[in-house]
């Protein structure tokens, strides 16, 4: 027998217990919520050649532009291939990328990723030739050369292959030489902005109160949601560098917009703690179709030159159950309005449905975003 069950949710509404995180805005340090102009990373990329692999390199019929590094690496190194057929699976051409530290200083080191660009089966015991890492203005800032480090592995034989990981990827732990700095003399600075990593208002005006309550002076401005101007005070013992040390670590308490995180695939909700709704009634219904299908066989009489045949038989059952209208008292707490869901007794997925449908009755203050 060959049974089907189809299961439809005409209206749903649902939350069970673990299923929504609940987001509450904390204090914070300064130093925790913002960047400040001019500290940040910049990032570098470089194409380069990994050699020493064992067999599982680049197939260099497929990879053209890895037969063309080959063979000018070894121009440049006085080895004419010019016209040859050059057959090796050992070379593999990558991608190499870093991040360029804040005020890192010639000489010094970084780490480097380093990417398969074939088809190279795995980078495991190869080692990355010398590679220049350029910046988004193309220049050359530092040069990565070194044994490159995996996490993953590929084992194969004749009828079986086991992989872990991703062996395409790795590693060089201070694999790049910094060649250039970049300039920016923050110690001259009179002035410097602060950006806020989550922008508010509300946060932006009191990272300026605690400045200025802490230096005595009007010496911060919230600009815009994003964004607070600090300004060395004329009366300042010290530099730019010493007023950033000074305010870092003061504590601020950070505010977020009313909103709801859905992510579908999951089924993970997160609600901030401002999250409010006013007085609803909900009410769910469920229809399931189930099809049972039981064919019966039909054999001929004896002697009646006639054929076996099967003749359908579907038992189609058709079963709706609802439930009655429940209330979702207006909360004032965020812990009220997940009681109130909680006593509905429902699925996690189907509150999607259910908070989609009271924001559209205009009983859900907060904004719902959908991953």
């Amino acid at each position: 027998m060959l049974r089907r069950t189809i299961a439809g949710l005409l209206l749903g509404t649902s939350l069970v217990f673990g299923t929504i995180a609940v987001a509450e805005a904390a204090s914070a340090r300064i130093k925790d919520i913002v960047d400040f102009e001019g500290v940040r990373e910049n990032q570098l990329v470089g194409y380069g050649l990994v050699v020493g692999l064992d067999g599982t390199g680049d197939s260099l019929n497929n990879a053209p532009f890895t037969r063309q590094s080959l063979q000018s690496m070894l121009e440049r190194m006085g080895v004419n291939t010019a016209g040859e057929t050059v057959r090796t699976d050992n070379v593999a051409a990558v991608m190499v990328t870093a991040n360029l530290p804040p005020f890192a200083t010639q000489g010094s080191r970084m780490d480097v990723t380093v990417s398969a660009l074939g088809d190279a089966n795995s980078l495991q015991g190869g080692t990355l030739l010398v590679t220049p890492l350029m910046g988004a203005d193309g220049d050359v800032y530092a040069i990565a050369q070194g044994a490159v480090s995996i996490n993953g592995f590929v084992a194969e034989g004749d009828a079986a292959t086991v992989k872990s990981g991703v062996p395409t990827t790795g590693r060089i732990s201070s694999g790049a030489l910094i060649e250039r700095e970049i300039a920016f003399q923050l110690a001259a600075q009179h002035s410097l902005r602060l950006a806020l990593r989550n922008p508010d208002f509300t946060t932006s005006r009191r990272v300026a109160l605690a400045i200025n309550d802490f230096i005595g002076v009007p010496t911060a401005i919230p600009e815009d949601p994003a964004t607070v101007r600090i300004t060395l005070p004329q009366n300042f013992n010290g530099n730019i560098v010493d007023l950033i040390t000074d305010i870092e670590q003061l504590v601020v308490d950070t505010d977020q917009p009313a909103k709801i995180v859905i992510d579908e695939d999951s089924g993970i909700i997160v609600m901030g703690k401002d999250v409010r709704v006013s007085k609803v009634a909900v009410a769910q219904s469920h229809l399931t179709v189930t099809i049972a299908e039981d064919p019966n066989v039909v054999q001929p009489a004896p002697f009646a030159a006639g054929q076996t045949a099967v003749e359908p038989n579907t038992d189609l059952d058709v079963l709706q159950s609802d439930s009655p209208l429940a209330v979702v008292e207006e909360s004032v707490t965020l812990q009220e309005l997940v009681d109130g869901l909680n006593a509905l007794g429902i699925g996690p997925r189907d509150l999607i449905s259910i908070l989609q449908a009271i924001k559209a009755t205009g009983a859900l203050q907060a904004e719902i975003e959908v991953l």
